[in-house]
């Protein structure tokens, strides 16, 4: 890594990400580096690591590069590699417009999961102003998986947001337990590579609660991509598909950290809307990249 690195910090709905500017895809960011800058008590801390780079200039987004400017290089607390994250997406946006990359309007931004479309609004009577993301179709995978925590199972239904989740419905949100570690998910095969898993109860028509147990980073505040697999899981289960309705099907979904409005349109696109926040900015002092990373 360089010896000098502007960072910022954001949120969506309290899920935090250390933001790296970095156009030029100039700083190296192994997965010990991430590691250590989301580290919540000798880093910056942080859910994950939002790396913002101009599409052409990195490998894996030049294909997207005449489709979106920018590629948000998304990585797990833990330093692993991501294919997308739905909070990440409206943070990102809202640095993007803070450093005068864009303005309010529509944008698209480049993800491991595809490129994804954007709408920042002007601010409301308060100052606010949502960010909404056209996340894509959801996929509904034949394979599914059984969630265990403790001596209790539930069945859990297979959705992929361009990453895997496992939704489970409970009686009490409670019995997800600590979430300290991921829970068990039965048979192995249908997440060879690990999975979010979600737990959801109801609030009322149209309105659920979840706690996320997200692969790589433990237990968030929030998971954007998680809400819209909740969203998903339960039109289904409410019998609101909108491909069997012809009506869009929306939910409020309320996380420990805020609240997410997601609606599924007839065509199968999955809209997210909330709040992005940038919270702070500053530079990494070369002492601590020599000593935690170097």
């Amino acid at each position: 890594m360089s010896t000098r690195i502007a960072f910022l910090k954001g949120h969506g709905t309290e899920n935090d990400f250390v933001i790296v500017p970095d156009p030029d895809n100039a700083v190296e960011l192994t997965a010990t580096a991430v590691a250590a800058l989301c580290d919540r008590r000798a880093g910056i801390g942080g859910d994950g690591l939002l790396h913002v780079v101009r599409s052409a200039a990195h490998p894996e987004a030049r294909h997207m590069a005449d489709e979106a400017e920018w590629f948000m290089d998304y990585r797990n607390a833990d330093g692993s590699i991501a294919e997308m994250c739905g909070n990440g997406v409206r943070v990102f946006a809202r640095h993007l417009q803070r450093a005068g990359h864009v303005e309010a309007g529509d944008l698209a931004i480049a993800t491991r999961g595809g490129v994804k479309k954007a709408h920042i609004a002007k601010p409301d009577a308060q100052g606010e102003a949502a960010v909404t993301v056209s996340m894509g179709r959801a996929e509904l995978p034949a394979e599914q998986a059984t969630v265990t925590v403790g001596e209790r199972s539930w069945p859990a239904l297979n959705v992929n947001m361009g990453n895997p989740h496992a939704v489970a419905f409970v009686d009490d949100l409670a019995h997800a337990g600590a979430l300290h570690a991921a829970p068990d998910t039965t048979p192995a095969t249908v997440y060879p590579d690990g999975v979010n898993v979600e737990f959801v109860v109801d609030r009322g028509p149209g309105h659920v609660a979840m706690r996320v147990h997200e692969r790589g980073s433990g237990e968030t505040r929030s998971c954007g991509t998680g809400a819209c697999a909740v969203a998903v899981a339960a039109a289904r289960r409410d019998g609101r598909s909108p491909s069997d309705t012809g009506e869009p099907a929306t939910y409020r979904v309320d996380l420990p950290g805020g609240t997410l409005v997601i609606t599924e349109r007839t065509d199968g696109g999955i809209e997210m809307t909330g709040p992005a926040v940038i919270v702070a900015e500053g530079e990494i002092t070369p002492e601590w990249i020599e000593t935690r990373i170097a």
